[in-house]
């Protein structure tokens, strides 16, 4: 298969194939969920203090720690757990996280913090989208953060890591409305849990460059509030992108344009569909999602067929599906 010509492939000279030095002071951690290569969580240091960017989800924590030790780093050393949101792929392991590091504080999206302090209401949700024998199997179990360890932020809030590195934070809704992402002054990138959209490894082309596309995950899906947050993030001209699915990615102008053109097709496929019953809706939004993805990706020099496309995006198309059902119906 064809890899990316990015620092997630070139730097990862540490001890774990699961950690990736990335530059710049950012570690992309493999979590493992699902498969290789499909969500990361991100450990960003910086004059001895460290940060964590997403988690994953509980099972991810050996990976977690595993990082800092790699890394010579104790765990007092980490001031702050930040998810940029609350799903559970990127924010289930945080209570589990929180409590094996003494001084860190989690910092999560205002809309966002009643969750961290008591998930029950956040487990329900996802369970009533995937099933209790896939939770349980998945993502295993999602600990509260005690509430006097949680901090919200604001929109254009800076966090100085390490005395002087600047993380700067934005509001950004569409995929979810309890989702912020994070700029770093020093990488000039954005970490962008899903906003951004998705890029998996097994879709770069034969030059080594990224496919993209968008997530309208249950059940905040708005497009044209994800449109505004895309262009905004493009605002600040991003060196890099540092997706939570997955890893960095550079050629940004590029990727924006991609995600964006797929992003408006992908309303118009729900508006045409808007009025049809539940059950034939749900199968046309998956069946024209991949007729889209398909020729986006052909036109990229993926080579792969559809079968296998449909394959590596199965979880994709069905989510998608789900949260374009749920903007349908608002």
């Amino acid at each position: 298969m064809p890899t990316r010509s990015l620092p997630a492939r070139a730097l990862a000279a540490t001890a774990e194939p699961w950690l990736h030095d990335l530059g710049h002071g950012v570690h992309a951690i493999d979590t493992g969920f699902h498969r290789d290569e499909f969500d990361a969580a991100y450990l960003v240091v910086h004059g001895g203090e460290a940060a964590f960017i997403d988690t994953g989800t509980h099972f991810a924590l050996p990976r977690l720690l595993g990082a800092l030790e790699v890394l010579g780093l104790e765990r007092a050393a980490v001031s702050h757990v930040i998810p940029t949101h609350v799903h559970l792929d990127h924010a289930g392991g945080v209570g589990s996280l929180m409590a094996e590091l003494p001084r860190a504080r989690c910092l999560v999206h205002p809309r966002g913090a009643r969750h961290m302090v008591d998930p029950s209401v956040l487990w329900q949700g996802a369970t009533a989208v995937y099933g209790d024998e896939t939770m349980r199997r998945d993502y295993g179990q999602v600990r509260p953060v005690p509430a006097d360890r949680v901090d919200t932020s604001d929109d254009g809030m800076t966090l100085r890591l390490g005395g002087g590195r600047k993380l700067f934070f934005a509001d950004t809704p569409g995929h979810a409305k309890h989702h912020h992402c994070v700029w770093d002054e020093a990488s000039g990138g954005w970490f962008t849990g899903d906003t951004f959209g998705l890029s998996y490894p097994e879709f770069d082309n034969a030059a080594g460059q990224a496919w993209i596309l968008p997530t309208s995950t249950p059940v905040q899906f708005e497009p044209e509030a994800l449109q505004a947050s895309i262009r905004r993030m493009q605002s600040h001209r991003p060196e890099c992108l540092y997706l939570t699915h997955y890893s960095r990615v550079d050629d940004v102008p590029r990727l924006t344009e991609t995600l964006l053109e797929l992003l408006s097709r992908m309303a118009a496929l729900g508006l045409a569909h808007r009025k049809r019953p539940a059950a034939e809706r749900h199968a046309a939004l998956k069946a024209g999602q991949l007729e889209l993805f398909v020729a986006s990706l052909r036109a990229h020099g993926c080579g792969f067929d559809e079968a296998r496309i449909a394959e590596l995006l199965e979880i994709d198309l069905e989510l998608n599906a789900q949260g374009m059902a749920v903007w349908l119906d608002r």
